[in-house]
């Protein structure tokens, strides 16, 4: 009688789970809410696009035309990154492309890369005028590209399915879409092993929005040529991602029952069916799915799973991160981190890794990626310089080396910018980031709006040119000014360890420079007047700015209120 009461107060909590966060789901749920309409990309403006190398990072606009400007008017976000490993110089971003951002239908853009990230081609997208969202991109050991696609019918807006599609040169052509069961927020993982899985496709969905009744997991054994008739991951893991450790084990991370972790060590065997461990793991982290926010129609980001594959002494580590709304610090969004040295069997406390003061800002689109000799990266969207709004957001990185046990400081690696404008008929920038590690740099495709639209860029960061910057700076972050907020003339100090070349520069929330106050040699220490004023002398309308110090070692910014 015991067993039968235990089993029924079971299924009673996880119906009252399950009711609750298909309630989440549907208010995240993909719909077309407009017909495709057919638009001519080569009439619509064009404006110069956004491209950055400073201190170790490399930004580049991916969604650009033929002569590389940015296109006005369209919208580009929610990106997936692949890398082919046997030529590190070809890369592939794809992305939700919204042709206008009048309407709210979205395609399959992709844009891709043969010299390593520096410049991007962008063809258009696979299957004109058909409705595509949440892309996923991966690639195998032997260099293969493939695309992840949702559709749904365009008649019932239901029946959602996925799709992929293959290419095998480096992301130029695309072969016809493969059926791949599926359903919204679908994930994608593809086993590079040398084991009995390699080649493996492993492809996980939120139940409540499939074509495959209450079914959430497919593979391919056929290197994406057919996908198997759907199964169950037990316990319906919602928002989470895949990752294949290097046994050819597969780990599922979600949110249901809290955060969890389940893991597979039979999806590597094509003559086995899928089963997973049970139950499930609980991975601490210490609060619950936060919503809203700087995203307002979208999630906060996923949760991340991946494994350390490498030779070191942390090679089977499984690790967890996710933006999380800290119950015990009334914290809305922080990015937390929790690892497993057991393979998966148990995980640690959850560690916050945004290091601010306060719990008022928004850590969001915590993104985590696992270099092959071990090195954890992680990067978020940040607002604590806008403590007012908690919108305007900054994207700042931070890595570990020894299996997260710590991380360098928290750095900002790019200016600041409002994800609240651009919207194509829907109030978010997409659902995630993502993100591809090697050895020497992090590889990430994200979405901002540094032209005054959505876009998609890739960032190339260095992890050692970071950390020198931090340890060595060329200036001491004391950069004050005062007064501030501006009244009528205020005094912008900072010091130098000597006398360089600097620059100090007043951007808008946008990331767009309004004036130059200093280019050229400054002295140990210096004051530079400034009355509120643009680079015409013209007074600047009331808000906030950020004055920006640049050196050939370093830069840091202060934010700067006109009043």
């Amino acid at each position: 009688m015991k067993t039968l009461f235990t089993l029924w107060v079971g299924m009673a909590s996880f119906a009252s789970v399950f009711a609750q966060n298909t309630d989440l789901l549907t208010r995240h749920q993909e719909v077309m809410n407009h017909p495709y309409v057919e638009v001519d990309r080569s009439t619509m403006l064009r404006s110069p696009a956004y491209n950055l190398d400073v201190d170790g990072i490399m930004t580049r606009q991916v969604n650009v035309d033929a002569n590389g400007n940015n296109i006005v008017g369209d919208a580009a976000n929610e990106p997936s990154i692949a890398i082919d490993p046997t030529n590190p110089n070809r890369m592939v971003i794809g992305w939700r492309q919204f042709n206008t951002i009048t309407s709210d239908f979205r395609q399959a853009g992709y844009g891709y890369s043969t010299d390593g990230g520096e410049t991007w081609t962008f063809p258009g997208v696979l299957d004109p005028g058909v409705f595509r969202s949440d892309p996923v991109l991966d690639f195998d050991a032997e260099g293969n590209f493939y695309y992840n696609s949702l559709t749904v019918d365009t008649a019932t807006s239901s029946d959602f399915n996925c799709a992929v599609f293959k290419s095998t040169d480096g992301g130029a052509n695309w072969g016809v879409p493969v059926p791949a069961r599926g359903g919204d927020k679908a994930w994608m993982a593809i086993d590079k092993t040398n084991g009995i899985g390699a080649g493996h496709i492993y492809s996980q969905w939120n139940f409540a929005f499939s074509e495959c009744q209450n079914e959430n997991f497919t593979r391919s054994i056929n290197g994406g040529d057919s996908f198997e008739d759907c199964s169950v991951v037990p316990n319906f893991p919602l928002f989470g991602t895949l990752a294949v450790d290097g046994e050819g084990d597969l780990y599922q991370a979600g949110f249901q029952f809290g955060y969890m972790v389940q893991k597979s060590t039979t999806a590597k065997d094509p003559n086995s069916q899928v089963t997973w461990e049970d139950p499930f793991v609980s991975v601490p982290l210490g609060g619950s799915l936060p919503g809203s926010g700087p995203n307002p129609g979208g999630l906060l980001g996923q949760i991340w799973v991946d494994t350390d594959n490498s030779t070191g002494p942390h090679a089977g580590n499984v690790y967890v991160l996710a933006t999380v709304e800290n119950n015990a610090l009334g914290d809305p969004a922080d990015v937390m981190f929790s690892k497993s040295t057991d393979g998966g069997q148990t995980f640690s406390q959850g560690f916050r890794l945004n290091t601010d003061l306060g719990n008022e800002a928004y850590q969001w689109f915590g993104t985590l990626s696992v270099a092959p000799n071990g090195r954890i990266d992680v990067v978020w969207l940040d607002t604590r310089d806008d403590p007012v709004n908690h919108s305007i957001s900054v994207l700042y990185y931070c890595f570990s080396e020894d299996g997260g046990d710590s991380w360098s400081p928290n750095t900002p690696i790019s200016q600041p910018f409002d994800p609240k404008i651009g919207y194509p008929i829907q109030e978010k920038i997409g659902d995630y980031y993502d993100m591809v590690s090697d050895n020497e740099y992090a590889h990430l495709a994200w979405a901002n709006t540094f032209t005054g639209g959505q876009d998609v860029y890739y960032t190339r960061i260095s992890p050692g040119n970071i950390l020198n910057v931090a340890e060595n700076p060329s200036f001491d972050q004391t950069l004050r000014m005062y007064p501030n907020p501006v009244v009528e003339k205020s005094l912008i100090t900072f010091q130098l360890n000597e006398t360089m070349d600097v620059k100090l520069e007043v951007f808008d929330i946008y990331g767009k420079r309004v004036s130059k106050l200093l280019d050229g040699q400054a002295n140990l220490t210096t004051t530079v007047p400034w009355s509120g004023t643009d680079k015409d002398g013209n007074p600047l309308a009331s808000g906030v700015y950020f004055i920006r110090l640049t050196s050939s070692q370093g830069q840091y910014s202060i934010k700067a209120i006109v009043k």
